[in-house]
């Protein structure tokens, strides 16, 4: 018996590394995504809905030479596809404003509002899925909306709108997740990442057509194409992680995601983030694992509670 339950402990320590480690691969990967649209942002002159419907389109024709086109008939079907649908504009809202972000943010600045998603969640999963949280959780929230504003600085640093765009994209994520969360219950994984592509793919279409200016070379457009396969195979992965370990285990880790944004937008911007923003980025970060810290924690009491109750 001991030694089954050593090698089932041994086996579990194994799957969560593989579960964090392709959580830092997807990472890596919406590095590569957000470093690729500032540049082409920066350098390409390119309008932003042209920009966010390739982004879309080649992730679609990524996922269909994936799955197939005779699956595209099974991966429409969704018990909760009106709930599908308000996802897929909550994604293309994300990632369009998140776009208009990184022309004049640095990609450390855009992650670090960005972080502020999972508070958002952790305050709003109370009316919309019933998880209410407690004292210590709010306490967490409210010193990780510090840091946010010890990166903004509002009224002493000079106003960037990247940092509204950035704002609103956050806003929109934070939803996105939500929806993500309740959908789990009612539709696979693969009907929840073709829906959440469609938006962007068929409604942005005549603004980018409207606004379409040809890429000047082939270094552009491969750069365009390559935005669907960072966020395609960023989104396969990050779920994938998921199932090699639980939330509670790989949610620290999403905060690697400064370092890479960092190292990236160094190498290819020569940017590095000044002091307020790391500053504020440990800030939200420390209240960002103490909040995971806590669903785990209440986790684990209710689940005693729920064994509890079962043995009396």
């Amino acid at each position: 018996m001991q030694r089954e339950a050593a090698g089932e402990q041994a086996q579990a320590g194994t799957s969560a590394l593989r579960g964090i480690g392709l959580m830092c691969v997807a990472l890596v990967l919406f590095s590569a995504l957000d470093t690729t649209a500032k540049y082409i942002a920066t350098r390409s002159g390119l309008p932003v809905t042209q920009v966010t419907w390739l982004r879309f389109m080649s992730q679609f024709v990524l996922v269909v030479m994936t799955f197939g086109i005779l699956a595209v008939p099974r991966l429409l079907y969704s018990r909760k596809w009106m709930h599908q649908t308000f996802r897929s504009f909550l994604m293309l809202g994300s990632t369009m404003f998140n776009f208009m972000a990184l022309k004049t943010l640095r990609l450390d600045q855009a992650l670090t509002i960005g972080f502020l998603a999972p508070f958002i969640v952790a305050l709003l999963a109370g009316p919309f899925l019933g998880e209410w949280i407690r004292w210590r959780r709010m306490l967490a929230i409210i010193v990780g909306f510090c840091g946010i504003l010890i990166v903004i600085r509002p009224g002493y640093a000079a106003f960037e709108v990247g940092m509204i765009f950035a704002g609103i994209s956050m806003s929109c994520y934070a939803i996105f997740i939500l929806l993500t969360r309740y959908l789990a219950r009612f539709d696979p994984p693969e009907v929840t990442i073709f829906y959440s592509m469609l938006a962007g793919v068929f409604v942005m279409a005549p603004f980018a057509i409207a606004d379409w200016i040809w890429p000047a070379d082939a270094f552009t457009w491969a750069m365009l194409i390559s935005t669907g396969l960072w966020g395609g195979l960023g989104h396969y992965v990050f779920i994938l992680a998921y199932r090699h370990a639980p939330a509670s285990t790989l949610a620290p880790f999403i905060y690697f995601g400064l370092i890479t944004h960092t190292t990236l937008g160094y190498l290819v911007f020569g940017q590095l983030p000044d002091i307020w923003t790391v500053s504020g980025a440990m800030i939200v970060i420390a209240s960002g694992v103490y909040l995971v810290h806590r669903e785990h924690v209440t986790a684990v009491e209710r689940r005693k509670a729920e064994r509890d109750a079962l043995n009396s």
